[in-house]
């Protein structure tokens, strides 16, 4: 399971996957970590998407990988 120290803000990620959301961003889509936020069992990431819109993630169920200097770093959960 991925924790707070994992991301943190000003982070770049790209999205895998949204798949619980009734108006998710689309896989693929590129922005910034805003806010990181630990919950029980899973991990709450508030995202400023490059697309204009701002909407927040739920890991798991949804899957990003964070961006850093040209290679990525696979974050989802297992």
């Amino acid at each position: 399971m991925k924790t707070k120290r994992d991301f943190k803000a000003g982070d770049r990620v790209r999205l895998i996957e949204m798949g619980d959301d009734p108006d998710p961003i689309p896989a693929g889509t590129t922005g910034t970590v805003a806010g990181v936020y630990s919950q029980r069992d899973w991990l709450q990431l508030d995202v400023d998407w490059d697309n204009g819109r701002s909407l927040m993630l739920s890991i798991p169920p949804d899957r990003v990988e964070r961006l850093s200097g040209g290679t990525s770093e696979s974050n989802s959960s297992s």
